[in-house]
């Protein structure tokens, strides 16, 4: 199993190359591949018939490697011991042994010393019950996963060759919506493995980024002119490759949130100057004269008139200004063959141009509606993104019918995004509203548009219902004028419980089946067991990430985290501060959903947090176990890791954020809602829980796949059936899966 089949695994199946399969005339199945699927169900997986038989005939090196892989990716290699023993029974430790313990080792009183040098007293931490200092958590003592296959669900995986993987390609090259970071993470290791089509067939802007730079990587830089279609594509690609982000986030924000992660905690005192010129440094342009030559060579060839040029550079001004210096532009334009280079320079320093957005502003201002709608008009997909803002500015009529005339231009996932968010936008008793700033920023709750307060309830309930009535109009229009002769469609109930992905960019990678945020999971036990990883690979080292949740009541709340350990409902595996070497740590949270409901919980919020300076650590893991039997806990080491009960769990990355909620559990559904939502602070007590109810509450209004289909299935006159054997169509969570093929459905 190579990387290619992370990228399978990903969607439920498992990429068998034709290289490894052997002819056999073997009819039974050989006995390395039962033991194969019996490891797999262990692990919680189970195999398709026609995935069993292509195994059957694969050679016994990729079976071993395929179950490697398998335990590489689940982390069966990685430390899961937590700090306290069989830690679903409290230790009962407290402030007061804390502050004993921390006199003792002042004036070096009597007790147990530790490893790591610091003294316990008697009468304060029952010892025999950690498996490191209760005190600085540092843990000396490590043990193995010894409970498998308690999850009361196989995960089934299906087989795919190397067609299914061009499919799959090909989707997400064509996505019509930004890819998240488990697709960017696929698709990377797709166009490092595989040829690209011939055909290529490009939807968003970040998706060419990534194969620009796998063209230029493989030597092609030839052939990356045609997907250059502006100034701003280039600049984004080189930013992308100094900072490794798609979108174009300004300096200045990046180095304010890099400070942000390291003047929080009170005892390392403000950021020094020295670390501030050192977060600068990191992102000063230096290019050699072969780069210089070949930027210079891409802008000039640009087939976009001057003037046109400088007005889209004109934006993000000042980044311009720093990559013309530090790629000697102006040094390149003198020479022959540059002519049009030289002219954008020209026109660009003197600012010899007019700016689209200037103008729309100073019609605006002025209240000018015909300029300013004639303006707009020009740029449909600009217009649909201020269309909220010009309804209550200029009235609800004149704009709507203006937008009318342009709506057939309007990218589709700007139309349905309009459709999601008109309830939420135009509700004059909802305060907030929910955005992600660029980059992994902390998310944000802006207030509402102040003009709301100019209308009565009716007339924005009527701008709501008009925004609605157009886009689902607009939609079904363009459903109806493509041919399709089926006259029955089959449409999976869960398909109603998952959000269409338009908007959301996850910044966390998912190794085991993906799934879309804001997608529900049934619990089927009393039990969920939250984990966190961290650390795996790193030296030893004070490497403090703290995993906790938040338990909302109708009016109050309580926090389950190294503070608290053991709140009603809720259990802590004890705090650990300091990493082993190399093999990483583990903290984990058991919630009793059934207390919980007991006492009336309303929510419950999973998070994880960076107590250390910095922001998350890389590469932690976290996530849920689930089943419908009770999940052991070793009781000689405390390690409660079940790769089988695992339901879903996430890799963070890279990101500028101190913590991240990850899952939402509603109690009273006993439904757990996955969400990826950044927020400051490095303890569970910075989370505001008004900031998740909004994030929810933009989530629970997103159009769902059932409801795209039922629409489509409207227009083109289909009748939905129950029984997909009886379908002409069938769209289930096997298609439902692949977020990028999904997109087809944006019509454009």
């Amino acid at each position: 199993m190579s990387t290619l089949g992370h990228v399978s695994l990903r969607q439920k199946a498992i990429f068998i190359p034709e290289a490894s399969l052997v002819n056999t005339e073997r009819k039974g199945i050989k006995k390395s591949v039962t033991n194969l699927i019996a490891s797999l169900a262990k692990l919680g997986f189970g195999v398709t018939e026609e995935l069993m038989y292509a195994l059957n005939q694969s050679t016994p090196t990729f079976q071993a490697h395929l179950l490697e892989k398998f335990k590489e990716i689940l982390g069966l290699h990685k430390n899961w011991t937590p700090l306290v023993k069989d830690w679903d029974t409290p230790t009962n430790e407290n402030f007061i042994d804390h502050l004993i313990t921390f006199l003792v080792n002042i004036f070096k009183g009597k007790g147990t010393k530790l490893q790591c040098g610091h003294i316990i007293p008697a009468g304060t931490f029952p010892l025999e019950r950690y498996n490191g200092c209760p005190f600085c958590g540092t843990p000396f003592e490590f043990g193995k996963i010894e409970n498998y296959g308690q999850g009361s669900n196989l995960k089934i995986l299906e087989l795919w060759n190397e067609k299914d993987l061009a499919l799959f390609f090909e989707d997400l090259l064509a996505s019509k919506t930004a890819l998240d970071a488990t697709q960017i993470d696929s698709l990377k290791i797709l166009l490092e493995k595989m040829p690209l089509p011939k055909e290529l067939n490009i939807g968003m802007k970040e998706t060419s980024i990534v194969v620009i730079d796998a063209y230029i990587e493989k030597g092609n830089g030839n052939k990356v002119q045609d997907l250059f279609t502006s100034p701003t594509d280039i600049l984004r690609y080189l930013w992308y490759k100094h900072t490794g982000f798609l979108q174009i986030i300004e300096p200045k924000t990046i180095i304010a949130r890099k400070q942000d992660l390291n003047v929080i905690r009170p005892k390392t005192g403000p950021k020094s100057a020295k670390t501030r010129i050192s977060d600068f440094k990191e992102l000063k342009l230096s290019y050699d004269r072969k780069t210089c030559a070949i930027v210079a060579k891409w802008l000039t060839n640009l087939p976009i008139e001057t003037e046109k040029m400088c007005e889209m550079m004109h934006p993000k001004r000042g980044m311009w200004v720093r990559f013309i210096r530090a790629l000697r532009l102006p040094e390149y334009s003198k020479k022959v063959g540059f002519e049009h280079l030289k002219e954008v320079l020209d026109m660009f320093y003197n600012q010899n141009y007019t700016v689209w957005q200037g103008r729309v502003n100073y019609y605006r201002l002025r209240t000018d509606e015909e300029k300013t709608l004639k303006l707009l008009q020009q740029r449909p997909g600009l217009f649909a993104r201020s269309l909220f803002a010009n309804m209550l500015w200029f009235g609800a009529e004149n704009t709507l019918n203006a937008f009318k005339e342009v709506i057939d231009k309007v990218p589709a996932r700007l139309v349905f995004t309009l459709n999601m968010y008109a309830e939420n936008y135009f509700d004059p008793t909802n305060n907030d509203r929910h955005v992600k700033p660029l980059g992994g920023g902390k998310n944000k709750v802006i207030q509402k548009n102040h003009l709301l307060s100019l209308y009565k309830s009716k007339e924005l309930e009527a701008m709501q219902s008009s925004v609605q009535d157009l886009s689902l109009f607009a939609v079904e229009k363009r459903f109806e004028k493509i041919k399709n002769d089926n006259k029955t469609i089959f449409i999976a109930d869960n398909l109603f419980n998952m959000p269409v992905s338009i908007g959301d960019r996850s910044e966390t990678i998912q190794d085991l089946p993906s799934a879309l945020m804001g997608t529900k999971f049934k619990i089927e036990g009393n039990h969920v067991r939250l984990f966190m990883q961290w650390g795996t690979g790193l030296s030893a080292q004070h490497l403090d990430m703290d995993l906790s949740c938040h338990i909302a009541y109708e009016n109050t709340y309580a926090i389950c985290s190294y503070s608290s350990l053991s709140p009603w409902g809720c259990k802590h595996s004890g705090d650990i501060i300091n990493i082993p070497d190399k093999i990483g740590t583990a903290e984990y949270i058991e919630i009793d959903i059934a207390a919980l409901h007991e006492r009336k919980a309303k929510y419950v919020t999973f998070t994880c947090n960076a107590f250390s300076n910095g922001a998350i650590s890389p590469n932690l893991t976290v996530g849920w176990m689930n089943s419908k039997f009770p999940m052991q806990i070793s009781p000689t080491k405390g390690v409660a890791y079940d790769p089988s009960c695992v339901q879903h769990q996430v890799r963070v990355t890279q990101g500028l954020t101190k913590g991240l909620v990850f899952g939402v559990l509603d109690v009273a559904k006993r439904e757990i809602t996955w969400l990826e939502m950044s927020f400051g602070g490095q303890v569970v007590q910075g989370l505001d829980m008004k900031g998740v109810e909004t994030l929810l509450a933009k989530l629970n209004s997103k159009l769902s796949i059932g409801n795209l289909l039922a629409i489509k299935a409207k227009a083109q006159k289909m009748t939905i059936v129950k029984d997909s054997t009886k379908a002409d169509e069938i769209y289930d969570e096997k298609w439902a899966i692949n977020a990028a093929s999904v997109t087809k459905l944006l019509i454009d």
